[in-house]
């Protein structure tokens, strides 16, 4: 039996007796174990499959450019990492920006504001659109990275990576999606249109905030391990899955504000099928991508 055979039987099996992922886990501890990390195949991987918890933060660290490839160099790099993070914070607190009071989501924002130097006169400045878009992935990150320094950073690639790598992608993202809407259900698209909801539909929140604040973030990780690796298109096939999960109720609101109301508030138990179903829906309708956008 070829290595090739062998693996796929284990697949099955373990699949069969309830320990789906083992060896997609295991193929990522053998890569990273590589002593210069090979990126594309870690963006394949994260494609291809959600990342173990355990080694979410590693891998998004080395794909968002936080850390490099090389192994060696990770513990000397994050303790530069970590000082340029109190430094800054420092600095927000000499100049009285910030507090001990002060969410630590704001903390985020203020400085990721000074270091691009953006920075408002007071905190009390009312807020760029692209702060909240800021604040909410920062939220949602929160809860996803236990460590300060870690999500700080993240949150700040992250948001770096929507603004420039898919800066010209995300604005076409509200016409694919009516696009492949009218691909699975036509006619629930014609209903969008005859209540005039097509374009009031939350799109900066599906799109700018990447979900932030609309689905769990046990949910959200998996979106944004594709958002991270490669493919921010993954947000219109979870944006499509929510209307087809959601037709009936949908189907049954006849006003343009009803239905935008009932997808900002979406019920959260659906959240992990939406997710699945959403994944399966963009390997379907783009193959198995690996760097598309």
């Amino acid at each position: 039996m070829t290595e090739d055979s062998q693996r796929n039987f284990r697949s099955v099996y373990y699949e069969k007796v309830g320990f789906r992922g083992v060896e997609e886990k295991k193929s990522l501890e053998i890569l990273l174990k590589d002593d210069r990390l090979d990126i594309e195949k870690l963006c394949t991987f994260s494609q291809r499959f959600p990342l173990p918890s355990m080694y979410r933060a590693l891998v998004w660290k080395v794909l968002l450019g936080i850390v490099p490839p090389h192994h060696e160099s990770h513990a000397q790099v994050m303790m530069y990492r970590k000082q340029q993070y109190s430094d800054v914070l420092h600095a927000l607190e000499v100049v009285r920006f910030i507090s001990d009071a002060t969410p630590q989501t704001e903390v985020c924002l203020y400085m990721h504001r000074l270091e691009s130097g953006t920075l408002p006169r007071s905190p009390s400045f009312p807020l760029e659109p692209e702060d909240e878009v800021f604040l909410a992935i920062a939220k949602a990150m929160e809860e996803m990275v236990e460590d300060s320094v870690d999500c700080y950073w993240i949150t700040r690639c992250f948001v770096n990576q929507l603004n420039s790598k898919y800066r010209d992608t995300l604005p076409q993202l509200p016409k694919a999606f009516e696009q492949y809407l009218n691909l699975e259900d036509g006619r629930l698209l014609s209903h969008l249109k005859a209540c005039c909801a097509v374009s009031t539909l939350p799109y900066e929140l599906w799109f700018k905030k990447c979900f932030a604040g609309c689905l769990p973030e046990s949910s959200l990780q998996r979106i944004w391990d594709k958002v991270v690796s490669g493919s921010c298109k993954i947000l219109v096939f979870v944006a499509v899955e929510i209307l087809l999960t959601f037709k009936i109720k949908v189907m049954a609101l006849n006003s343009a504000e009803k239905i935008t109301k009932f997808l900002e508030n979406i019920p959260q138990d659906s959240s992990d099928a939406i997710v699945s179903k959403a994944i399966d829906l963009w390997h379907k309708h783009c193959g198995t991508p690996v760097h598309s956008a």
